[in-house]
């Protein structure tokens, strides 16, 4: 079945609108949706829904409606996306991403690595995370500085993806990782990543749909959880998440739009943690969070 993108053609600060009543109506259904610059000069963006084919009716109709009443005179159009070996395609222009100490490749790369850097090869694939979207580079960031500047003991990676963000953390620091996700295709990825950049123990992978897999308990609580999912997901989770934390254990959370920022740190101060900072990437944060009573080495 193929897939299609329904955009709409306007400007900047339009389509940073757009990509907000986007997110709100179809980010909790899994569609994938964004904004990309056409013309500088000319300040020409789209912002896109992707969906397959046969939803098309439906979904064409739910996006009118959702733009009427403040793009009235939108107009709606429709690309189809071509079938082709996006894996071979994204890694012919695919570079290293530095982010702190990390170095993610590709295996077109290896040997890019410079003395003193940590290099994690994760090839495109079936799973989110090769570095070069602005949550995960955020996120390898405040990685080395919690683990740099605090003991930490033991790690989550919750919706783990391509697994890049539980590597980091165990070639980091010689401690247990346990890395989760709601998809079984993710966690096979994962584990091939993590066979493939030469960690044989210490970072175990399970699918888990929620917080009540007896991973959580086996492995928990933890010292550092990291979680780079979606704002709404996020802010829904916070109460469990925070219950799988060690007390003065560190959070870092991404997949969160800046305009989300506030309403995320609100869900999470109201569960018991505080504010540490966050970072701003292409138009994504990561914020990094901890108890207030955490004992400082």
């Amino acid at each position: 079945m193929s897939e299609i993108r329904l955009f709409i053609s306007t400007t900047e600060k339009n389509a940073d609108a757009i990509l907000s009543l986007m997110t709100d109506a179809f980010e909790d259904e899994g569609y994938a949706i964004a904004t990309m610059e056409i013309d500088e000069k000319r300040d020409i963006w789209e912002a896109s829904l992707y969906l397959m084919m046969d939803e098309e009716e439906e979904m064409r109709e739910r996006f009118a409606n959702l733009l009427k009443p403040a793009f009235p005179e939108a107009e709606i159009q429709r690309e189809v996306i071509p079938d082709v070996d996006w894996i071979a395609k994204s890694l012919e222009g695919l570079q290293p991403v530095r982010a702190g100490r990390f170095i993610v490749h590709g295996s077109h790369d290896r040997g890019k690595a410079r003395a003193g850097e940590i290099a994690i090869e994760i090839d495109a694939g079936q799973a989110f995370g090769t570095g070069h979207h602005g949550t995960t580079a955020g996120c390898l960031e405040v990685i080395e500085s919690v683990t740099r500047a605090r003991k930490i003991r033991s790690a989550l990676d919750l919706g783990t993806g391509s697994g890049v963000l539980a590597i980091a953390v165990r070639k980091l620091a010689a401690i247990p990782v346990l890395a989760t996700d709601i998809d079984p295709i993710a966690t096979r990825v994962a584990r091939e990543n993590v066979r493939k950049n030469g960690i044989a123990t210490g970072l175990t992978l399970e699918t888990a749909p929620g917080f009540h897999h007896t991973a959580f308990r086996r492995h928990g609580p933890f010292d550092l959880i990291i979680a780079n999912i979606l704002a709404r997901p996020l802010m829904r989770m916070a109460p469990q998440l925070v219950a799988n934390l060690a007390p003065g254990g560190q959070v870092v959370l991404s997949g969160i739009l800046a305009n989300q920022r506030w309403k995320v740190i609100a869900a999470y101060n109201g569960a018991g943690l505080r504010h540490v900072r966050t970072i701003w990437r292409n138009g994504w944060v990561t914020i990094h969070l901890d108890r207030p009573d955490f004992d400082r080495p």
